[in-house]
């Protein structure tokens, strides 16, 4: 009778972990606050181990110094990818003035630094004017764009040559939220297709002394907000619960 039992109980478990499974091969949407320097990939990768299905995705990539809102679909709707990924986004985070990186983040030591003292908060604040609206961005060299078929990321570490032209995105609101030289801290709400880290170059290129993205958070993807995501530590919990209980 044990016997017996003890194999009844098991065939519930794996009746109840394929319901859970099926779960998300129909299709979940899981809002994650991505961690610092986790890739968008190791948050993928992650929770693809978790479901047990190989179709999972993200909708809109962040850098690994980038925290915040990531947009994770599984099963069929990962066909719903491209549709959240066009959707209008929303950063907050801060730029370091007086110097340039060749990444446009922290990812590449600081170089060609320059004085930055005789800049006040009007000159700051009045800057972000010309970087509102529909503009021309050329994305870093260091991304994940293709040319010839390979990630420009890896040809200008190969030190091969990259030009990359200029693309249309629309900035709709650009804010200067605190000065506190040489760090500045900004609100924008944009595009897809909009590279913060090329903002960062531009606007302290537009101000004579050079810029970087000193710490990125995505708040924001269309109706979805960072504060209904999830922590990693907490998706793991949710999920596993889900496959144990079988809902």
């Amino acid at each position: 009778m044990c016997l017996i039992k003890e194999v009844f109980i098991n065939e519930i478990e794996i009746l109840n972990l394929q319901h859970a499974e099926n779960i998300f091969e129909q299709g979940q949407v899981l809002l994650i606050n991505k961690p610092l320097e986790w890739t968008s990939f190791d948050v993928v990768k992650k929770i693809r181990n978790l479901v047990r299905i190989k179709k999972v995705g993200h909708a809109g990539t962040l850098d690994p110094l980038a925290t915040g809102l990531l947009i994770v679909c599984t099963g069929k709707f990962t066909k719903r990818i491209n549709e959240y990924m066009s959707q209008e986004k929303e950063y907050t985070g801060r730029f370091t003035l007086g110097a340039v990186t060749p990444t446009y983040d922290l990812e590449s030591k600081p170089i060609e630094i320059k004085d930055y003292s005789h800049l006040d908060k009007d000159t700051i604040r009045a800057a972000t004017k010309q970087f509102t609206g529909e503009i021309l961005q050329v994305p870093p060299i260091h991304s994940a764009i293709k040319q010839g078929g390979k990630p420009v990321d890896q040809l200008a570490r190969r030190g091969e040559d990259v030009q990359l032209q200029a693309r249309k995105v629309t900035i709709k609101e650009f804010a200067i939220t605190g000065i506190e030289l040489p760090n500045v801290e900004f609100r924008v709400v944009c595009s897809t297709g909009t590279y913060i880290r090329s903002l960062a170059n531009d606007f302290g290129k537009s101000l004579g002394v050079g810029g970087y993205l000193a710490s990125l958070c995505r708040t924001r993807i269309g109706s979805f907000y960072l504060k209904d995501a999830m922590r990693m530590e907490e998706a793991e919990q949710r999920i596993t619960e889900s496959l144990h209980n079988g809902s």
